[in-house]
């Protein structure tokens, strides 16, 4: 099994590596490209400045003068216009160095106000506006990665196209039924079905990613969303692999647990349904992988978090190694923009990497280890009073 995960990581950093040399990696969901991608560490270039010139608070930062902030402002720039919905004063989490919208109007006022999106500049306006706040005393955690997947589907049901993606039903005093009994037709019938898909593991793995993308075959492209979740705990069907002796905790991947799903069809199901968290979903008028409160994803700057430990909307600086990419490392600037049921901790993270096979590809094997730092508004009462 070492070998197969080994040449899937070979292939994944072969692939991302002749992308960043082109400048071609996976942008946003969109198809827009992002430069460097979530594939590496953009290149120091002509606006590397000197340490000297960088802000005190953000020297310690590992690799902070080598990444390209500009590319993290799309990112924020959804934060902010979440912001201008909210009322005044309103926290945008549980840890109050985030500050209120009031907070932020500033910040987003400042934002649309830039004379260009210039790496140089976009540094100095995160140096201007935020200051680093650790997030935990030094501890390191799991993150991984996730993409968006694309379908194959139909809008009715026929031979080929005869597995059900449901919107979510109306919950009931007794619950929502496990993924074992949804799919052996509990909710069958009801008037829920989006529409038909051709594969049950692709199907499985979409619920895995919370969104996707589906290739009718009116040929029309439909993009699905998060609808809601059955209330079930989350199971992870790696543990069994690793039980019957398929695989060590280190080999288990996205791509190794569907190589063994497609391998064994006959035991597939009953596998899949060991975890009886279900997901739902809903049609969404545009095509783009969105995450929390319904912000579109940037590929390589958007990180799912948990938003006990992390508010959402805020940046922080990613310092995690053993990644899939070139020399191992990803430094560089993203924003809190999704959440996920596996993903729980105070140190914990899952990058979004974008959409196609080198994304899968790339997301499927990421387990790296490292930790995060929060960029806090530097104006709240919190951090003021951190200062006195």
């Amino acid at each position: 099994m070492a070998a197969a995960v080994g040449s899937v990581m070979a292939r994944a950093m072969a692939r991302v590596s002749t992308l960043l040399a082109f400048g071609l990696l996976a942008g946003c969901a969109g198809d827009t490209a992002t430069g460097a991608g979530p594939g590496g560490n953009a290149t120091a270039a002509s606006w590397r400045p000197g340490m000297e010139k960088v802000s005190a608070d953000f020297r310690a930062l590992p690799g902070w003068i080598d990444d390209d902030h500009a590319q993290a402002l799309p990112a924020l720039q959804r934060t902010c216009r979440w912001v201008a919905s909210q009322p005044a004063g309103k926290p945008l989490g549980p840890n109050p160095a985030a500050g209120t919208t009031s907070d932020w109007r500033p910040i987003c006022e400042a934002l649309r106000g830039l004379p260009d999106a210039q790496p140089e500049t976009a540094r100095r306006f995160f140096e201007d506006h935020f200051t680093p706040v650790a997030l935990s005393e030094g501890q390191e955690g799991l993150f991984t990665g996730y993409y968006e997947v694309e379908l194959r589907g139909s809008w009715t049901r026929t031979e080929r196209f005869n597995v059900p993606l449901y919107k979510a039903p109306k919950r009931t005093k007794r619950g929502l039924p496990s993924r074992a009994r949804i799919t052996d037709g509990a909710l069958k019938g009801k008037g829920l079905e989006i529409l038909w898909v051709d594969d049950p593991i692709d199907a499985f793995f979409l619920e895995i990613q919370g969104s996707g993308r589906v290739r009718m075959t009116d040929g029309s492209v439909v993009a699905l969303g998060y609808g809601g979740q059955n209330g079930h705990r989350y199971v992870p069907i790696g543990r069994h692999l690793i039980d019957i002796g398929y695989a060590t905790p280190e080999q288990v991947t996205m791509p190794l647990i569907r190589r063994w799903l497609t391998e064994h069809p006959g035991e597939a199901r009953r596998v899949m349904n060991m975890n009886p968290s279900y997901v739902f979903f809903q049609l969404r008028p545009d095509v783009g992988a969105r995450g929390a409160r319904n912000m579109e994803l940037t590929a390589g700057r958007s990180l799912a978090v948990d938003p006990g430990h992390v508010p959402l909307g805020v940046p922080l600086w990613l310092d995690v190694r053993e990644a899939p990419v070139p020399q191992g490392e990803i430094k560089r600037l993203v924003v809190a923009q999704d959440t996920g049921g596996a993903i729980k901790g105070a140190v914990r993270g899952d990058l979004f990497w974008g959409h196609g096979a080198e994304a899968a590809e790339g997301a499927g094997v990421m387990k790296a280890k490292g930790r995060y730092t929060m960029l806090a508004p530097r104006t709240t009462s919190f951090t003021l009073a951190q200062r006195r």
